[in-house]
């Protein structure tokens, strides 16, 4: 399951608070409960771990221990059973002076179903687990190819997956003794056609059906690569998410790890394209129809109420109660919801004007 663009940025500011904090000895406590998983053993467990924590030699940290234990189960009892997706939690005492006390407690349901269940004291929140959820998950497909092997493979995050590897029978280009020129160039350019049909069902195989692939990004040294993609030998559905094509010195591992390389600016750019056209056309209509957008928080909650909006942009910088608040209208209706970043200058406008923006459906009143 992907997060949505608003999951994600809520996870990631979730994480990026419990980040700033620092335990001075292992009396940061970290829980995870598995989704199904009966959150009173987990109190009970909790309850044992306070009565042990008396044995620590540390006055100071043992106090902060059994505080944040005291306070982690507090919280926990509030919660009737285990929320659908499971629950991470994290309690401890975050003052900034050595000798004051100031513990609190976080709370999150994840956006995708926690597996693992985990009890943790240490110096700082064990946050990796949701910093795996927030990570991108976009694939997308390479293709490395010339006349004498190709290879295909998935990049999935920052993982390369090698899938295919695959030799051309296409002879070299010194011919056997007794073959005139032509006819033995004529079985080279057979053999490469093969090959290249070869290569051309295998992305089939490996690219139809991945419902994750967001493109394809082909590459290669020399003219083959462009004989192959604008010939006949891949399938339309195929070709069509092809995004790229980039020169690389090297075939096979080497020459997917340079495609990778080489594709930075499509990677990177990919999201920040689409936002930019989306908030570009916020900009146009504001222009051109001023009357099919509209921004402001209150002017905007009032047309999402009405079922108006389309399309909502909340900038990454409004706040999380107004962004809940926001996004909660917005799935009444099936409103689309863009979450723009403060990265373009697009993004800096939307901020300036509010941080909410809207394009309408119709005309409201």
């Amino acid at each position: 399951m992907s997060l949505t663009a608003a999951q994600r940025l809520k996870l990631s500011k979730f994480i990026k608070e419990l980040e700033k904090h620092r335990g001075r000895h292992t009396e940061l406590v970290t829980v995870y409960i598995p989704s199904g998983y009966d959150i009173n053993k987990i109190i009970n467990h909790l309850s044992q771990e306070q009565g042990t924590a008396t044995n620590i030699k540390s006055s100071s940290t043992r106090k902060n221990v059994i505080d944040a234990l005291e306070r982690m189960i507090q919280h926990l009892r509030l919660y009737k059973q285990t929320p659908p997706n499971g629950l991470a939690a994290f309690s401890g005492n975050v003052a900034e002076k050595e000798g004051q006390s100031d513990v609190q407690v976080w709370s999150l349901e994840p956006p995708v179903p926690l597996k693992t269940r985990i009890y943790r004291c240490d110096k700082e929140f064990q946050l990796d687990i949701l910093r795996e959820m927030c990570e991108t998950k976009e694939t997308w497909g390479l293709v490395v190819m010339d006349r004498r092997e190709g290879n295909i493979a998935l990049l999935k995050g920052k993982s390369i997956v090698p899938l295919v590897h695959v030799k051309s029978n296409v002879p070299g280009k010194t011919r056997a003794g007794g073959q005139s020129a032509q006819r033995f160039e004529r079985l080279r350019e057979g053999a490469a056609k093969d090959f290249y049909k070869k290569i051309g069902e295998l992305m089939k195989n490996e690219f139809l059906e991945n419902k994750e692939l967001k493109g394809i990004i082909v590459g290669g040294p020399g003219p083959t690569k462009y004989d192959f993609v604008n010939g006949n030998y891949i399938t339309d559905q195929v070709k069509r998410k092809i995004i790229a094509i980039k020169d690389t010195g090297y075939t096979g591992d080497f020459g997917v790890q340079e495609l990778v390389d080489l594709s930075q600016d499509i990677l990177a750019n990919e999201e920040i394209a689409r936002e930019k056209k989306v908030v570009g056309e916020f900009f146009d209509k504001l222009a051109t129809d001023p009357e099919m957008v509209s921004y402001g928080k209150e002017e905007v909650k009032r047309l999402l109420e009405q079922g108006a909006v389309e399309t909502l942009l909340l900038s990454e910088d409004l706040d999380d109660k107004s962004l809940d608040e926001l996004e909660a209208s917005a799935k009444n209706f099936g409103t689309k919801i863009e979450i723009i970043s403060t990265d373009t200058r697009e993004g800096v406008q939307l901020k300036d004007m509010g941080m909410v923006g809207a394009i309408l459906r119709y005309k409201a009143a």
